[in-house]
């Protein structure tokens, strides 16, 4: 699977029993539909995130492409706080793009994370703290 952001081949890795396809070269994470409820493994946080997520029609960020379907994706905007954290989500429904850094601030920002389960599994995969 090619990165959306840079066009480069990314790698698969398995974090807590998922998989997830990682660029190494831009840092941005493909999560497939599903996954990061999985990832979250509490449903209720995760739904209730997921629900929250708006489509943002203002943005100037570059329009990118599903790594699956190859059609355009949508900006949406994660949450109320400031700045404003803009991932990509196929159209379709094939999954969720996060730019590095987007997944552990979307993380932080719901505050899922509280014991960081997560973010020592992340930089246990990736070498640092931030992804």
């Amino acid at each position: 699977m090619d990165c959306p952001a840079c066009k480069n081949a990314m790698i698969t890795l398995e974090l807590e029993g998922v998989e997830i396809d990682y660029c190494t070269d831009c840092g941005g994470i493909w999560l497939d539909a599903g996954e990061l409820e999985l990832l979250l493994n509490e449903p209720d946080k995760a739904k209730h995130m997921l629900d929250s997520f708006k489509i943002d029609t203002v943005s100037t960020e570059k329009i990118r492409k599903c790594p699956i379907c190859d059609k355009k994706m949508q900006k949406i905007v994660v949450g109320s706080s400031k700045p404003t954290l803009l991932i990509d989500k196929c159209r379709r429904g094939d999954g969720l793009w996060f730019d590095k850094g987007e997944l552990q601030d979307i993380f932080d920002r719901a505050e899922l994370d509280k014991d960081n389960k997560i973010q020592k599994l992340l930089a246990d995969i990736f070498g640092h703290k931030k992804v």
